[in-house]
């Protein structure tokens, strides 16, 4: 089981990527950023970046305003 930003929790599974993380949560926003345990993941990698079992994984959609 993982937890996303302290309050969500997700079935884990082998081999689960980023990307495949942010799919299944239909997170589609342009701008996210995520870490996983406290450590950032380059945008390039998510779709290399294997979570962990436990992990606390924090998503943070970046908007702009005026």
């Amino acid at each position: 089981m993982i937890t996303i930003n302290k309050r969500q929790q997700v079935t884990w599974y082998a081999g689960m990527t980023v990307q495949a993380l942010l799919d299944a949560l239909k997170y589609s926003y342009p701008h996210i950023i995520v870490t996983i345990n406290g450590d950032l993941v380059k945008h390039d990698a998510y779709e290399q970046t294997t979570v962990p079992d436990e992990a606390d994984v924090r998503v943070i959609h970046l908007i702009a305003g005026g």
